[in-house]
């Protein structure tokens, strides 16, 4: 069976093994790195090991997870970073998309929950936060029978643009697409210009109808 290589970057050691042995227990084979801090991570990342998929603490020691996301997002945009953090609320959630996180797993989730979302980001599939009335997070997955993760790099498209494609699929407006991910509305559309591009298509509902052939539906 092909293994899954990961890299969790976690200054907490303790919270860092626990990390590592949730990934043990996945169905899947994995090998986990470690990196306590961010520029121990950037010399594993820069050395040149392809990641399955990073995993990200907001609170580094020696620079911010927001910005080492901004960073891991501009040299490495087709490399999934996830932030699993206690940090739950919704400016951090939103700000933590804006920098190029994939997805956001809030510490407060039970180890099988944890175990269960990671696994769908391995698969492919998108992990995305949903905001409850008190603004936290609440485990939300978009699982689908084709994995919009394996369409987005079929085409080409960013990890921001694959954002946007989710929630264009669950027929959101630019608006609420920018509000959800922390972007200008301006942004939004650039993205969604790209992706009908990619898609051969000349607007949404035409995008919706490939999408749909895929396997892929609201």
């Amino acid at each position: 069976m092909e293994s899954s290589r990961v890299l969790v970057i976690e200054d907490h050691v303790l919270v860092r093994e626990a990390l590592v042995r949730a990934l043990e227990q996945l169905d899947m084979v994995c090998q986990a790195d470690q990196a306590g801090t961010a520029s121990e991570a950037m010399r594993l990342v820069d050395a040149g090991q392809a990641y399955a998929l990073v995993l990200v603490d907001l609170m580094l020691p020696d620079m911010s997870g927001f910005s080492l996301l901004s960073v891991l997002a501009q040299r490495y945009p087709r490399t999934p970073v996830v932030v699993v953090s206690a940090l739950s609320d919704e400016a951090s959630v939103r700000r933590a998309l804006k920098a190029g996180a994939a997805g956001f797993i809030s510490k407060a989730l039970s180890s099988g929950e944890l175990i269960r979302a990671i696994e769908c980001v391995l698969r492919g599939e998108l992990v995305t936060p949903a905001l409850d009335q008190t603004g936290q997070v609440t485990p939300a997955r978009a699982g689908r029978r084709r994995s919009i993760e394996s369409l987005s790099a079929q085409h080409g498209l960013t990890t921001a643009q694959t954002r946007v494609m989710e929630l264009m699929l669950e027929g959101r407006t630019n608006r609420e697409i920018a509000e959800l991910l922390g972007l200008a509305e301006g942004t939004v559309k650039v993205h969604c210009s790209a992706i009908l591009r990619a898609l051969g298509v000349s607007n949404r509902a035409q995008a919706l109808v490939v999408l749909a052939r895929q396997g892929l539906r609201a």
